[in-house]
């Protein structure tokens, strides 16, 4: 299947997909994000900074991050939140709480759907304290 990657794509468009495939995105974007960050802020061996990073990527930690950025959030995060958090998923965390685990969802949801709408500035503005 063939076809143009053009981003970003109108809030309308992203509002329509399904939460779990904006969670997969999400997913890809902040693992990024972090392994990013850690590269450019450390000079430990790739090792180490897999290890962080899988430590800093996990449910548990996602949904910690989550508290700190609830507060934050304008009436549209909050709602692709909800629909990340509420999706039905079809797996199962081995390492995480189901509480964790759903919210990390939710959390994923929201970082592709700001992702995809263009709004990175807004990523970087909530997860990592910049804007």
């Amino acid at each position: 299947m063939e076809s143009e990657l053009r981003l970003p794509i109108s809030a309308e468009r992203a509002k329509q997909m399904n939460p779990i495939t904006l969670a997969f995105v999400g997913d890809a974007v902040y693992t990024l994000l972090v392994r990013t960050r850690l590269t450019l802020g450390s000079e430990v061996k790739t090792g180490e900074l897999s290890r962080r990073a899988c430590e800093m990527v996990s449910a548990h930690a996602q949904s910690g991050a989550l508290e700190s950025i609830l507060p934050r959030l304008s009436e549209e995060e909050e709602d692709i939140f909800r629909r990340g958090r509420n999706a039905k998923k079809s797996t199962k965390s081995k390492n995480a709480s189901a509480g964790e685990y759903v919210r990390s969802t939710g959390f994923e949801a929201l970082v592709g759907y700001l992702y995809l709408t263009g709004r990175n500035a807004r990523i970087e503005e909530l997860f990592f304290g910049t804007e």
